[in-house]
């Protein structure tokens, strides 16, 4: 303060008395976002009307002085540094003492605005943002912006809706620049009307949290729709029913707003046809969310042994009778604040009838069975979800309040080596959570931050198998009317931690110290029925008490770089895990401690604009679950007797992946190229006993490895001359693991090769086609098995035809041809077509729809599956050919 006022005085002096026309110097720095001197920058004083006071440049050490004249107005005043190569910054004068230094950030990303102005389709690219005109591809027979999505050159979208740009995944799917939807983004993509939708923009880099911009690194790869005007101011909807032979129907009532103070997709569907609407519930990015929560939830234990689905549209072989409410409202109640809301209810009924043939390949022998299953589903589903949020650029609020209730009902006839059996299988999962982030700027710029997250679930689950099967495993040899398994393992489960960042010029500090506790408590029964009635044990450790208790502190250093050409992300965690687990039924009383350290690194290095490496390593040490303690029998399916018998399994994991991502925005031209490697160092392996009827699992304290090889690679251009737009990819991964069977270790070497080329071509206004080659050859071999190796290869081709012959008439044909070659079976060869006719009357609104699927009328359809040495080869039961007529109202 002494020397505040000193100065001070001698100002006040220094301007009574000095007959110079100056006063006052403004001093300070310039540097690049390295730290490195900028010289020959201007510095500019500018005045509150943006008129130029004084100015000055800075020397070779980037340092400046611009002379204050003594008549200037000193309110308002402001340094503004420019120089060629690097963005522009300014800063407020508010102390004529201070330094105004300035840290530049290169110019080189920020693009200018590229617009091609032909007739062609048109990008445009300004910094991290890439923008697609939809108009520039849509086609006249597109009803969604989904069917757009999927024609843009560089993304790809699979057959479960997941959208990828270039080869990486997005993580958000925006509705007007507001998160509607989380990763649910199926529900936009399959129901925005394509017409109302004016651009798709893809935003790399993105980080959602304003305050953290442009101070912690974000890869991400966000997607982005903004609308047409007017479809901004007015209710967007459509309301179509349909019905067809055999006995189907189809019907929905969409309406949807998208205005800057209220966003919504609201719906209501049924249909029989084969669409799944379990499809609209997908979170795409649910594995990444519960990693981020460190939450590890417990899965279902039981099944009823089931084939998986074939690799078909659903359309295809989805015997349904599905019923959905979705319910998906925003309000920003001002400015940067939101309140929003998710709700739907799933009702299904689904059948499924299919063989199977199962091969397991063992030295001098094969293990072969067959079954046939007649199945049934049923789920309800009730999703319930409530989100605050404030994101302002000094102050975030996220708080999300999320209930699940899932009630399964499933029902199988089955006939496994020709014993006839029937199975039921319930579950009541309630999964109730709340999530809490707030962050703040503190003194000095510091980011403040406190988490909670807390979560319960519940999953009682309870098979019955009728009559009793394999009598000398579970009834001394004696026959039994029902085998009953139960089983539960409620949780719950909490992750805290305080967290502070330091963001400086060049580096942006975070440490951050917290802890999580899990509580579990498994119980489980596996008893007989007696021809009596009687509830018998089934197996002399039959019954399971499992409790459980893990805790976790942790501390976490992070460092990030932000910078343009250059960004790096740094994480340092060190935790301390702590597990307690016991069961009194077998006198176990277990405790563990551990101390962990698994670093996390990033970076991606910007070669040229459009063209970056991007590198990544990350250790990390698991260790086993509550499923992996256990030591009672669990059936888990009809053939599988599940037990452990050793202390938890601890598994070491490296992880590192390198890529180049290249990109020519003006030719629309994308490429990418990856390659990763995983090596799992596991304290322990799983060995089973395997027959044709029946397999029993324990974990023996054998050490175990597993490692991969991928390289994957994609491709997409767009070709002006023929308004065509090509893609491609290929993959080639190489897993190396042990597998512990009847007393043997079994070295495999499993390799996997996938190429995938794609075209959509505008031939003309009226007529448009599309082709889609997918390839996949997996083969699996051992030095210890004598039959060496196996192998199959898969191809499948889709084709489609659009023709409009009026501006009011559209006619769609399409097929599907799959076919498998096998080392050890038949080949198979299945093809499928589809035709579809609309017509719109335009001033009505009104659409008229005939869809015949399936018109060779296929009515089954088998594939095949190799996993080391597990051949397997399914037959399923389609529905045959549907003829539908729809009529549509889009208002």
């Amino acid at each position: 303060m002494k020397t505040f006022v000193v100065t001070t005085v001698i100002c006040i002096c220094f301007l009574l008395f000095s007959k110079t026309s100056l006063a006052q110097t403004i001093k300070g720095s310039v540097a690049d976002s390295a730290g490195k001197a900028v010289p020959y920058a201007n510095a500019k004083l500018l005045s509150g009307n943006n008129l130029i006071v004084a100015f000055a440049a800075t020397d070779n050490k980037g340092n400046y002085a611009i002379a204050v004249p003594a008549d200037a107005d000193k309110n308002k005043l402001r340094v503004e540094v420019s120089c060629v190569g690097f963005k522009k910054q300014s800063k407020a004068v508010t102390d004529f003492t201070a330094t105004y230094n300035f840290r530049l950030s290169s110019a080189v990303n920020q693009l200018q605005t590229v617009t091609i102005k032909n007739k062609a389709p048109r990008l445009k690219v300004k910094g991290d943002t890439l923008n697609y005109n939809v108009s520039d591809f849509t086609s006249p027979q597109d009803r969604v912006i989904g069917d757009v999505i999927k024609k843009l050159p560089g993304v790809d979208v699979d057959a479960n809706g997941k959208i990828k740009y270039n080869g990486k995944d997005i993580s958000n799917l925006y509705i007007g620049g507001d998160n509607l939807l989380d990763d649910k983004y199926n529900i936009a993509t399959s129901t925005i009307p394509n017409g109302v939708v004016d651009k798709v923009q893809i935003m790399e880099n993105h980080q959602p949290i304003k305050m953290l911009k442009d101070k912690v690194v974000s890869d991400d790869v966000a997607l982005n729709l903004t609308f047409k005007k007017d479809a901004q101011l007015q209710l967007v909807g459509q309301a179509n029913a349909g019905i067809g032979v055999p006995k189907k129907y189809d019907g929905t009532i969409d309406a949807m707003m998208f205005k800057d103070k209220y966003k919504a997709i609201n719906y209501v569907r049924g249909n029989n046809t084969g669409v799944d609407l379990q499809n609209d519930l997908i979170a795409h990015n649910n594995a990444a969310t519960l990693s981020r929560l460190d939450n590890n939830k417990p899965d279902n234990l039981l099944s009823l042994g089931a084939a998986g689905n074939p690799n078909l549209p659903t359309s295809r072989y989805l015997f349904n009778q599905s019923g959905l409410l979705n319910l998906n409202n925003l309000v920003n109640l001002q400015k940067e604040v939101q309140l929003k809301t998710n709700i739907s209810y799933l009702h299904d009924n689904q059948r499924q009838n299919y063989s199977k043939l199962t091969d397991i390949y063992q030295p001098g022998d094969t293990i072969h069975y067959t079954e046939i299953q007649s199945n049934k589903r049923q789920p309800d589903w009730v999703h319930a979800q409530f989100n605050l949020n404030i994101n302002k650029s000094n102050y975030y609020l996220n708080n999300v309040l999320q209930s699940d209730f899932q009630h399964n009902a499933a029902y199988s006839d089955l006939s496994t080596n020709g014993n006839l059996l029937s199975q039921t299988l319930k579950n009541r999962k309630l999964d109730f959570s709340n999530e809490f982030n707030l962050m703040r700027i503190g003194k000095s710029n510091n980011i403040l931050e406190a988490y909670s997250y807390i979560n319960r679930i519940s999953n009682p689950e309870n098979r019955v198998l009728q009559p009793g099967i394999n009598q000398d495993i579970f009834n001394q040899n004696q026959p039994y009317a029902q085998l009953l398994q139960t089983v539960n393992i409620p949780t719950w489960f909490t992750n805290n931690y305080l967290s502070f960042k330091h963001a400086g010029n060049v580096i942006t500090q975070s440490y951050r110290a917290g802890f999580t506790l899990q509580s579990q408590n498994l119980t489980s029964d596996l008893s007989t029925i007696q021809l009596n009635g009687n509830n018998l044990p089934a197996t002399s450790s039959s019954v399971n008490d499992l409790n459980w208790f893990k805790s976790k502190f942790f501390a976490e250093a992070g460092f990030d770089v932000p910078g343009d050409k250059l960004k790096l992300t740094v994480r340092l965690p060190l935790n301390v895990q702590q597990i307690h687990y016991s069961d009194s039924n077998y006198k176990l009383d277990e405790s563990l401690t551990r101390l962990y350290f698994d670093p996390l690194a990033t970076v991606r290095y910007q070669t040229a604009t459009e063209q970056y490496i991007s590198l990544l390593y990350n250790y990390k040490n698991l260790i086993g679950d509550i499923n992996e303690a256990y030591h009672g029998d669990i059936l888990t399916n009809y053939r599988t007797l599940n037990a452990n018998n050793v202390l938890l399994s601890e598994r070491k994991t490296q992880f590192a992946t390198l890529g180049y991502n290249y990109r020519k925005a003006i030719k629309m031209f994308f490429w990418n190229i990856n390659l990763s490697y995983t090596d799992i160092a596991a304290s322990n392996i799983s060995s089973t006993q395997v027959s044709n009827s029946f397999t029993r699992r324990i974990v023996l304290p054998y050490a175990n490895h597993v490692d991969t090889w991928s390289l994957s690679g994609g491709i997409s251009k767009y070709v002006y001359a023929l308004h065509t737009t090509f893609s491609g990819g290929a993959s080639r991964q190489i897993t190396r693991l042990n597998q512990y069977q009847n007393g043997i270790m079994l070295p495999y070497n499993t390799i996997t090769n996938t190429a995938n080329v794609g075209t959509e071509t505008k031939l003309s206004d009226q007529i448009n086609i599309s082709y889609k080659l997918y390839a996949t050859q997996t083969s699996s071999k051992s030095t210890a098995v004598a039959s060496g190796s196996s192998s199959f290869t898969q191809l499948q081709h889709q084709a489609a035809i659009n023709y409009n012959p009026t501006s009011n008439l559209f006619l769609k044909l399409s097929g599907d041809d799959y076919f498998t070659s096998q080392t050890l079976q038949a080949n198979l060869n299945y093809a499928f077509a589809d035709f579809s006719a609309r017509y719109r009357f335009t001033k009505s609104k009104v659409d008229l729809e005939l869809n015949a699927l399936n018109l060779l009328n296929t009515k089954t359809y088998s594939s095949a599956n190799l996993q080391a040495n597990l051949f397997t080869r399914s037959t399923y039961a389609l529905p045959g050919r549907i003829v539908t007529a729809k009529v549509s109202f889009n208002f």
